[in-house]
């Protein structure tokens, strides 16, 4: 008697990006709008604030602290 179980194999939304999959540092230049994504928030003006001051304490290794 078959049971229903979920497809396991497909892509899930609920699923975190594999650390092979995640880069950082392309090349450009970390913005603030990019650290907020990065960081999972959305883009406010309180948001672009904590970004711009995190830019500014930590440089472009902030970007490297989210993201492994």
């Amino acid at each position: 008697m078959p049971t229903s179980q979920p497809d396991v194999s497909g892509p899930s939304e609920d699923r975190a990006t594999p650390d092979a999959l995640l880069h950082t540092r392309t090349g450009t230049e970390v913005s603030a709008e990019d650290l907020v994504l990065a960081s999972g928030k959305d883009l406010t003006p309180r948001t672009l604030a904590w970004a711009k001051r995190k830019l500014e304490a930590e440089g472009p290794a902030a970007m490297d602290k989210l993201l492994p």
